[in-house]
C-alpha cells in the first residue's frame, strides 16, 4: 500500500476586502459610549464617547467617511479609528457624539450609508522608523504562532507582536526591518507572489 504524505501549506488569512474612494456601503450603524470612555481604541488613540469617530471592521484606519441616514435626513464626517462592530448584521459602531449628530441615540440602530471620503496612504498615522511588512493579524495566538513557523522556514527575521484594545488582542506576524520603503516594497512583491497577504507598516505600531 502506498501512502501520500501531503505538506500543504496551511491555509492563509483572508485577504481584507479592498475599498475605493467614492466607494458606498450600506447597513446598520449601531453606537457605543461611557463603557469605553477613555480606553484605548484599535488605533491607539483614546476614545472619546463624544467625539466624532467610529469602528469598523475592515476599513483601514484613519479612512474618512460621512455616514448618512436617510430616513433622518442627516449625515456626519467622521474617521474611522476602532475595529467592530463584532456584532452579525451590523456595519459600522459609532461613537456617542456621532450617533448624536444622526439622532439614533435613542434609536440604538439605524439603517445607513457609509461613503468613503479619503483613504489614508500605507503607513499613515504610524510613529517615524523603519518599514516592516505585516504578514497576518490573528485573535487567536496559535494561528499566529502557526504563520510564523512557516514563515520562519524561509525567512528568519520574522516576529510577533501584540495589539490589545480593550475589546480584543491582536497578535500580528510581521517581517523584516527595512531602512527604505523600495526595498520593502520588493520582498512584499515576492510574498504576495507565493500567495501571502502583505501590508507594509512602519516601526511596530
Amino acid at each position: 500500500m502506498v501512502v501520500l504524505l501531503s505538506c500543504a501549506r496551511r491555509p492563509l488569512p483572508v485577504p481584507p476586502p479592498v475599498y475605493d474612494k467614492g466607494q458606498v456601503i450600506e447597513g446598520v450603524a449601531s453606537w457605543y459610549g461611557k463603557d469605553y470612555h477613555g480606553k484605548p481604541t484599535a488605533s491607539g488613540e483614546i476614545y472619546d464617547m463624544y467625539g466624532i469617530t467610529a469602528a469598523h471592521k475592515t476599513l483601514p484606519l484613519g479612512t474618512v467617511v460621512q455616514v448618512t441616514r436617510k430616513e433622518k435626513g442627516k449625515s456626519v464626517i467622521l474617521k474611522i479609528n476602532d475595529r467592530g462592530p463584532f456584532i452579525e448584521g451590523r456595519e459600522i459602531d459609532l461613537s456617542f457624539g456621532a450617533a448624536q449628530a444622526l439622532d439614533m441615540v435613542n434609536d440604538g440602530l439605524a439603517p445607513v450609508q457609509i461613503a468613503i471620503l479619503k483613504i489614508p496612504a500605507s503607513g499613515a498615522g504610524s510613529i517615524a522608523g523603519d518599514y516592516t511588512l505585516q504578514v497576518g493579524s490573528f485573535s487567536i495566538k496559535t494561528n499566529a504562532e502557526s504563520l510564523l513557523q512557516t514563515l520562519r522556514q524561509e525567512y528568519p527575521d520574522v516576529y510577533l507582536t501584540t495589539n490589545e484594545t480593550w475589546k480584543a488582542k491582536y497578535y500580528r506576524v510581521r517581517l523584516g526591518r527595512f531602512k527604505s520603503r523600495d526595498s520593502a516594497e520588493e520582498l512584499a512583491s515576492q510574498l504576495r507572489q507565493k500567495g501571502y497577504v502583505v501590508y507594509l507598516t512602519r516601526g511596530d505600531h
